[in-house]
C-alpha cells in the first residue's frame, strides 16, 4: 500500500517538473516599446466609427502588446489605417407566416473593412500591412452596437494576432 502511494507521488512529482518544453518567439522585436496610434482616416458615412476603431486599436496594442503610448516623433511604431468600408444594416434571419403575411427581420450583420499599416520609426521596416481586413458582427434589430463590439473585438483580435505572427 505505501508503495503505491510512494509510486503515485513520485509519479506526480515527475510529472510537475518533467517536460519543461515551451514555445519561444513570437511578439513584436524586443526593440519595439512604444507606440503611436494615428487617426484612422475615415472614408465611410458613419462620423463615430473611426474614433472607436482608433480607441480599439490603440487599447489593444497597449494592452494585448505590451506596448506605451507616445507621440509619433518618439514612438518605436507608428500605427496608421484607414476605414474603407462600412454597412450597418445586412439582414441575415427572417421569420413570417408564410404566403400573405408580413415578414420580420430577426437578425442582422454589419461588416467594417480597414487598411492598417505598423511602421517601425527608426528604420522604415514593415512590422504589419493589411490592405483589406474585415469583419462582421451580428446584432438584433435596434441593437446595431452589439455588432459593432463584436467586429471591433475581431479586428483587434487579428491586428494582434497579425502582428505578433510576423515576428
Amino acid at each position: 500500500m505505501h508503495r503505491a502511494i510512494r509510486s503515485s507521488l513520485l509519479g506526480l512529482l515527475l510529472l510537475g517538473t518533467g517536460c519543461a518544453f515551451g514555445f519561444a518567439g513570437g511578439g513584436l522585436p524586443a526593440d519595439i516599446k512604444t507606440v503611436a496610434v494615428l487617426p484612422f482616416d475615415n472614408e465611410t458615412s458613419d462620423a463615430t466609427l473611426g474614433q472607436q476603431v482608433n480607441l480599439a486599436v490603440r487599447e489593444a496594442v497597449e494592452r494585448r502588446l505590451g506596448l506605451r503610448s507616445a507621440t509619433e516623433a518618439k514612438a518605436d511604431v507608428v500605427v496608421r489605417g484607414r476605414i474603407t468600408r462600412y454597412e450597418p444594416d445586412e439582414p441575415t434571419s427572417f421569420a413570417g407566416s408564410g404566403t400573405g403575411g408580413s415578414v420580420q427581420v430577426t437578425r442582422r450583420q454589419l461588416s467594417v473593412t480597414i487598411a492598417i499599416e505598423m511602421v517601425a520609426n527608426k528604420d522604415g521596416r514593415m512590422i504589419l500591412q493589411e490592405r483589406s481586413l474585415s469583419a462582421r458582427g451580428d446584432y438584433e434589430p435596434g441593437r446595431e452596437a452589439d455588432g459593432r463590439k463584436k467586429a471591433l473585438e475581431f479586428l483587434v483580435n487579428a491586428i494582434v494576432d497579425k502582428a505578433q505572427s510576423r515576428w
